[in-house]
C-alpha cells in the first residue's frame, strides 16, 4: 500500500554528492599547504599507534577469528599482528584495532574520529595496489575532508539521534580516500559515494561493549567495498547523499549544505583534528585534565581528599555517566572512574581502563566521592573541577580548553611518547622508533608496503600472547 507522505524536506539542494566527488576526483596532489601534509602525517602515526596497541585485545581476536572461518585470501595486513587477510577484512579488523582503545583522533567539531574508517580502508587497498606514500596521504586528506564535511553538516541533530557520527560518516570518508587511490573518474567517484550513503554504521547505545570499535572497522569495510564496486561499473542514485530522501536528509534534521562547499579545496578538515592524551571518549577531557592538574600541583595525598565536584556539559552525563563500570570498557564512559583514576595514577591510558584498575578499592572509593553536574554555561570543551579537602581547603580550576585540543595540542613529541607507549609492547622499542620515521616520511615512501611490514609483527610476538 502505498503512502502519501508529507515530505518537509529540501527539494532543491545542491548536488553534494556530485560537488564532492568532482572535489575528490580533481583536486591536484598535495594541494594543500605543509600544515596540511604535516597534519596528516601526524593523524596517519597516532591511528598506527592506535591500532598496533590494540591489536591483542579480546576484541581484535574474537572480530579476526570470525574472519579466518571464511578462509580468506592472504592480501594485506593486520596491523600488530601476523595474520594476513583480504583487503575487505584488513579494512574492517584495522579499524577495529584502531578504535578499540577509544585512543583515536578528534575531529572535535562533530566528535568524529576521522582516521579508523578512512585510513583503515585506504592502507588496506594501498598495500595490495602498492601505491605510493604521496597517493596515501593525498587520499587521506581527501578522504577526510569528505567525511568530516558531511559530519559538519548534520550535527549536532544527527548525532543526538542516536547515530555514532564516525560509522555513519566515515563510509563516505571511507569511499572517497579508495576512489580517489583507484584513479576513479568523477561520475564512478559519485557512484561510490552514492553506494556508500546506504550503508551507514553505527548507534550510540553501543557505546561500552565491543560493537563500538565494530562501527569504525564497518564504515571503513562498506566504504572500501563502495569504491571497489563502483570501479567495476555498479550503480547508485547520483543524489544518494543530497535527496530528500536521500542519506542526509532522512537521518538529521539539520542539513547545512554550505558546510560542504564552503572553502571546498582551500580549508582541510584535517587541519582541524587533535589526538588524545586520555584513553576515553573526548567529552570528559576537560574533566580528566582538571583532576590530574589540581592533584600534581598540590601533590594531593588522596586520604586528603573530601570530595571532587565537577560542573560539566550535558553531553558529559549523558555520554560518561555510569557511575559504578564493572569493566573496562564500560569504564572509558564513566567520568567518575576516569578522574579517579587521573588523581590516583597521574596519567589516564589504556592501562587506568584496565579491568583491574577499574576493580581497584582506592580507585572505587575515590570514584564514590566523585560528583558531577551539570551547568548550562559550560561548553562541551570545558570544565570546572573544585577538589574539597579535609582540613577545609578548596581547590578549584576551570579547564577551557583540553591538554590535546586545537587550542592546546599534543606536539610531536607528545605523540612520540604516545605511539611509543602503544607500539613498544607489542612491537619493542626499536620497530616503533622505525615506524615513527617511517609515518612521518611516508609522501616519499615509493611503496606503502615498507611501512605495513614494519607495522606486521613476528610470530614470536604471537606465540608469546
Amino acid at each position: 500500500m502505498a503512502h502519501n507522505t508529507q515530505v518537509s524536506a529540501d527539494a532543491h539542494a545542491p548536488p553534494v554528492t556530485q560537488i564532492l566527488a568532482d572535489f575528490v576526483t580533481k583536486h591536484p596532489s598535495q594541494g594543500w599547504d605543509a600544515s596540511v601534509d604535516k597534519e596528516a602525517h601526524r593523524t596517519l602515526l597516532n591511528w598506527v599507534g592506535c591500532a598496533i596497541g590494540a591489536s591483542q585485545h579480546a576484541t581484535v581476536k574474537a572480530a579476526l577469528a570470525a574472519v579466518m572461518e571464511l578462509a580468506p585470501t592472504a592480501q594485506a595486513t593486520i596491523l600488530g599482528r601476523v595474520e594476513l587477510v583480504d583487503v575487505a577484512s584488513a579494512a574492517l579488523l584495522n579499524g577495529i584495532t584502531s578504535h578499540t582503545f577509544d585512543f583515536d583522533d578528534t575531529h572535535l567539531l562533530t566528535i568524529i574520529h576521522p582516521a579508523g574508517p578512512v585510513a583503515s580502508a585506504l592502507l588496506a587497498l594501498a598495500e595490495h595496489h602498492g601505491a605510493t606514500g604521496r597517493q596515501f596521504i593525498d587520499a587521506l586528506v581527501l578522504g577526510i575532508d569528505v567525511e568530516c564535511r558531511v559530519g559538519n553538516m548534520i550535527y549536532p541533530e544527527h548525532y543526538d539521534r542516536g547515530w555514532h557520527i564516525t560509522g555513519s560518516t566515515g563510509m563516505l570518508g571511507a569511499a572517497a580516500a579508495c576512489a580517489r587511490l583507484l584513479g576513479l573518474d568523477a561520475g564512478r567517484t559519485a557512484m561510490a559515494l552514492g553506494i556508500a550513503a546506504s550503508q551507514p554504521i553505527g548507534v550510540r547505545e553501543q557505546f561500552g561493549s565491543m560493537t563500538k570499535a565494530f562501527h569504525i572497522g564497518g564504515a571503513a569495510r562498506a566504504g572500501l567495498m563502495s569504491a571497489l564496486m563502483a570501479k567495476h561499473g555498479y550503480t547508485a542514485s547520483s543524489r544518494a547523499i543530497e535527496a530528500p530522501r536521500g542519506l542526509a536528509q532522512t537521518y538529521s534534521t539539520k542539513c547545512d549544505w554550505n558546510e560542504i562547499t564552503a572553502e571546498l579545496g582551500k580549508r582541510f578538515e584535517i587541519s582541524f583534528n587533535t589526538y588524545k592524551p586520555f584513553a576515553c571518549g573526548i567529552v570528559i577531557h576537560p574533566s580528566i585534565d582538571g583532576c590530574v592538574q589540581l592533584s600534581q600541583a598540590n601533590r594531593l595525598p588522596i586520604d586528603d581528599i573530601e570530595r571532587v565536584d565537577l560542573k560539566v556539559h550535558s553531553l558529559v552525563l549523558e555520554l560518561t555517566g555510569k557511575t559504578a563500570p564493572r569493566t573496562g570498557l564500560e569504564a572509558k564512559f564513566s567520568v567518575y572512574h576516569a578522574c579517579a583514576a587521573g588523581i590516583l595514577l597521574g596519567e589516564v591510558g589504556e592501562h587506568a581502563f584496565s579491568d583491574e584498575v577499574v576493580a581497584r578499592a582506592d580507585v572505587i572509593a575515590l570514584r564514590d566521592r566523585i560528583k558531577a553536574s551539570v551547568d548550562d554555561g559550560i561548553d562541551e570543551a570545558s570544565a570546572d573541577v573544585a577538589i574539597t579537602c579535609k582540613d577545609g581547603r578548596k581547590l578549584q580550576l576551570f579547564v577551557a580548553h583540553a591538554i590535546g585540543s586545537v587550542q592546546r595540542p599534543m606536539s610531536d613529541a607528545d605523540l612520540q611518547r604516545k605511539f611509543h607507549g602503544l607500539v613498544d609492547p607489542v612491537l619493542g622499542n626499536a620497530r616503533a622508533s622505525h615506524l615513527i620515521e617511517q609515518c612521518a616520511s611516508l609522501s616519499g615512501a615509493a611503496d606503502v608496503r615498507a611501512l605495513t611490514a614494519s607495522a606486521r609483527a613476528s610470530a614470536e610476538t604471537v606465540a608469546a600472547e
